[in-house]
């Protein structure tokens, strides 16, 4: 396993359609091995494979329950609710801003061995869902917002609701 480069903003790869996964082999589960590794280390939600320079429809997404869900040739067969909160990108670092997305997401993918299942997410994970599958068509979470969000914005929306925020303080 080894840890990939992730793809910023502004590289055209990340404004590709991504192709689907025809075959189910070694180079496909290193791919999604680099993948998990690759989204452990940049401690985010979800990657999508444009998003370490693959053009094929592979998306890992951490869960509510700390756990990766692997999802090939994935797509939403069902959504509902509403909610609206920040949205980040690993392609985008340090920046944020307000999306409106469902509150529940139902994908059908298969596993690295071709094997269809369905999974479920709800807030956080049903967020990644979307967004990681929006990669995958090449659109961006920015493509949904006015504008980004300032740091003190960011700070007094967590706040609100209810999360500890960690002031940065600097020694002299």
């Amino acid at each position: 396993m080894a840890i990939r480069k992730i793809v910023i903003q502004g590289d055209e790869i990340l404004n590709k359609v991504c192709r689907p996964v025809t075959e189910f082999n070694p180079k496909l589960h290193e791919l999604i091995d680099d993948m998990r590794e690759t989204l452990a280390e940049a401690n985010g939600v979800g990657l999508a494979a444009p998003q370490v320079g693959i053009l094929r429809r592979v998306v890992v997404v951490l869960n509510d329950d700390e756990e990766i869900i692997e999802l090939v040739n994935p797509e939403i067969i069902a959504q509902s609710g509403e909610q609206r909160g920040p949205e980040g990108c690993l392609s985008i670092p340090g920046k944020f801003g307000m999306v409106t997305r469902p509150n529940l997401v139902r994908v059908r993918a298969q596993d690295r061995f071709g094997n269809w299942f369905e999974a479920e997410g709800e807030g956080l994970t049903a967020r990644a869902f979307c967004h990681e599958l929006e990669h995958l068509d090449g659109h961006l979470y920015v493509e949904h917002i006015d504008r980004f969000l300032t740091e003190e914005e960011l700070a007094a929306y967590y706040r609100e609701m209810g999360y500890e925020i960690e002031e940065e303080t600097s020694e002299k």
